[in-house]
């Protein structure tokens, strides 16, 4: 395994990286030349004052999709669009949906533009940017399609939170006290290939595509919260336009793989390893019906109130900074890093935490 070093998106063909459908995790990192080339062109016209909690909460977002454009560049790899003959990954995504890879690739991109925004903003105010080049160390997969590179994020040992799922078509709501159950059981698996081998059942591979659609959801759903928490937060004005801009992109992705993981439960039940997918539709159930993708009216603010159609949860307790962490970190989603990686990721996410809204 090596660690990658690649160019920013910024210099990529993006015609060859939807046809190719591989993003490099070192191509969200960007240099501190790179930034520095960009930081007198892109700060011209800017107003170089920024609140301290606005950078805090900016800085820990820069993290967050650094994080998200590594484990999404791991997907588009293997199961983004296909490069000449589809594989069988990509071919158990297109049984979800037919655009199933290329909604991968998509979302990849997405992420990282926002990566590098993110940074590539922070500098052009002055403001030190994030790189969390030396804990590319993990070893991704061996399977045919991805790179030999070292990872941030590990999508081999996961423990998805399924609840979501359940959450959204709900008329209750965590921030004021709900709790809700796993759709599925999610243990300890993998949502990638591993190894050429994987590719030759084609019921494991399809659950192994099955899981990675139940992960799409839990960590759009998780960027959906984050963005809505920390927006509550900001006090400059432009930084309020990065947040919601960039968290109305979040909710987009969730919403599409809302829809996606729901096509992983509405047919045969198939079973793997000891995990079955069942049919969410036989006997017909509200919490589980895949055809409501769209969220539930729910109690907010205030039990008392009309029901209404919202993100939830918005509250740091459930959805702030360090809520993220928490929860990507007890997804097995950072399994194999250092201490000093969550002791980075835990110091940015405090910092975001600790940023308020000035009166």
């Amino acid at each position: 395994m090596k660690k990658q070093s690649s160019p920013t998106l910024s210099s990529l063909n993006r015609r060859s990286f939807m046809k190719g459908g591989l993003v490099t995790g070192g191509a969200v990192a960007m240099g501190a030349g790179m930034l520095s080339n960009s930081k007198a062109a892109l700060g011209e016209g800017f107003d170089r004052n920024l609140d301290r909690g606005d950078a805090a909460i900016l800085r820990f977002l820069a993290a967050a999709e650094l994080v998200e454009a590594d484990l999404w560049g791991q997907y588009a790899e293997l199961g983004g669009v296909a490069n000449g003959t589809p594989n069988a990954y990509q071919n158990a995504f297109m049984n979800l949906d037919g655009d199933g890879p290329q909604y991968i690739t998509s979302n990849t991109l997405d992420e990282v533009s926002h990566a590098d925004f993110l940074n590539a903003y922070l500098a052009s105010k002055g403001e030190s940017p994030v790189n969390l080049d030396a804990f590319r160390t993990l070893q991704g997969s061996k399977a045919t399609g991805a790179q030999n590179i070292g990872r941030l994020t590990n999508l081999m040992h996961l423990t998805v939170d399924t609840s979501w799922y359940t959450r959204y078509r709900s008329t209750t709501n965590p921030d004021l006290g709900a709790t809700f159950p796993q759709a599925l059981n999610i243990t300890n698996r993998s949502a990638i290939p591993v190894t050429d081998a994987d590719f030759d059942n084609p019921t494991h591979i399809q659950a192994i595509a099955d899981i990675a659609a139940f992960h799409f959801g839990s960590i759009e759903q998780g960027g959906t919260s984050l963005y809505a928490a920390l927006s509550q937060k900001v006090t400059g004005a432009q930084a309020l336009e990065i947040t919601l801009g960039i968290g109305g992109s979040e909710i987009a992705h969730f919403l599409e793989w809302v829809d996606f993981a729901g096509n992983a439960v509405q047919g045969p039940p198939i079973t793997d390893q000891g995990l079955t997918f069942p049919d969410f539709n036989d006997p017909p159930n509200p919490q589980l019906q895949t055809n409501l993708i769209f969220p539930i009216p729910c109690e907010f603010i205030n039990a008392n109130l009309p029901k209404c159609a919202v993100i939830r949860p918005l509250t740091d307790q459930f959805a702030g900074a360090q809520a993220a962490v928490q929860s990507l970190t007890a997804s097995g989603l950072f399994s194999g890093q250092s201490k000093d990686f969550f002791a980075t990721l835990g110091q940015l996410a405090e910092q975001a935490d600790a940023a308020r809204r000035l009166p």
